[in-house]
């Protein structure tokens, strides 16, 4: 075991007003009070830490602005981690021990060691018709969203083949499934979230340069979801597509635009797995949304029932992504 999760995420954003409406957003969001009002810090339930960083402050100078430190286990693992990516990479330490890198695309990457610390959560259970797990018990009342985890990130990349391989050879991430086209889901070797890390194909949608497109904040059922999702709405922020479920991972989701850049995700009941899992490879619209409520215009047509098992990670069908690149530079 290596790698146990997302350690901080650290947005590098130059204006002081953006920096100023993103630690109102993230308070807003359920992050709590931060700490340092110059380059504002959250800390989550498990350890792990948002921070809002003017470019001064941060250890990266990329082009895609927001940068994810990994959890590792123990100074070992760190250790060979480190040794490892030095060969062909150049990596910076920072004050609080954790290394910084950029990746071969692009993307701005960090390791440290991280205990992340065990949270508590204790779901209502469900009624149904013929089955009553909740008698005489009403179900909490929830007013607000407080996040626990960071539960994935999800970064666009120009080529997501080539970025898998870097990650699952250098960084020993898993393949939990494929979106044929779309992109892979990428589980570390030492969490059990479905994944930890999603990388997109950039060109899917439209030309686009490598960029991060979100993160996920784990919190413990729908109803705290919606009692933040109520919460933010009244503050005036708008998510597209509202409440929905993921077919791949499971999950349910609410994702809201973050002035930090990118989106940042409520989600909740994501699949959970280990090394006994097998991959599977989607069609990207069947594995996208179950349900959702504000269908978005791609998904009015019901997508075709595509699924297969992977007999191992190499037999993944990656498609011409040089096509991809083409058609949007067309």
């Amino acid at each position: 075991m290596a790698i146990t999760g997302v350690k901080s995420l650290n947005y590098r954003i130059a204006e002081p007003e953006r920096i100023a409406s993103a630690r109102t957003f993230f308070t807003e969001f359920g992050l709590g009070a931060p700490q340092d009002d110059a380059a504002p810090a959250f800390t989550l339930p498990d350890g792990a830490r948002v921070r809002l960083q003017p470019p001064a402050a941060a250890a990266f100078d990329t082009a895609v602005t927001t940068e994810t430190v990994w959890g590792v286990s123990d100074e070992d693992a760190l250790a060979r981690l480190v040794d490892a990516l030095s060969r062909d990479l150049t990596l910076v330490q920072d004050a609080r021990g954790d290394w910084h890198f950029t990746t071969p695309d692009g993307l701005p990457m960090g390791l440290g060691l991280f205990d992340r610390r065990p949270v508590l959560n204790r779901p209502d259970p469900l009624n149904a018709p013929g089955h009553v797990q909740r008698l005489n018990q009403w179900r909490k009342w929830r007013f607000r969203a407080q996040p626990r985890t960071i539960n994935h990130v999800v970064y666009g990349v120009d080529d997501y083949k080539a970025s898998w391989d870097f990650f699952r050879h250098r960084l020993g991430f898993r393949l939990s499934d494929h979106s044929r086209g779309l992109g892979v889901f990428l589980r570390a070797d030492g969490a059990c979230e479905h994944h930890n890390l999603f990388l997109a194909n950039a060109h899917y949608h439209r030309p686009s340069a490598p960029s991060f497109q979100h993160a996920c904040f784990g919190v413990e059922d729908v109803d705290e979801i919606m009692a933040g999702a109520n919460h933010l709405t009244r503050l005036g922020h708008v998510s597209k597509l509202g409440l929905g479920r993921h077919r791949i991972a499971s999950a349910l989701f609410y994702y809201v635009d973050c002035p930090a850049g990118g989106e940042a995700e409520y989600g909740a009941d994501t699949d959970y797995l280990d090394d006994g899992w097998v991959p599977r490879e989607w069609d990207p619209k069947f594995g996208y949304i179950v349900w959702c409520a504000n269908l978005p215009p791609f998904m009015q047509q019901e997508a075709g029932r595509d699924v297969r098992l992977l007999a191992n990670e190499d037999d993944v069908d990656v498609p011409d992504l040089a096509a991809w690149r083409q058609r949007g530079a067309a």
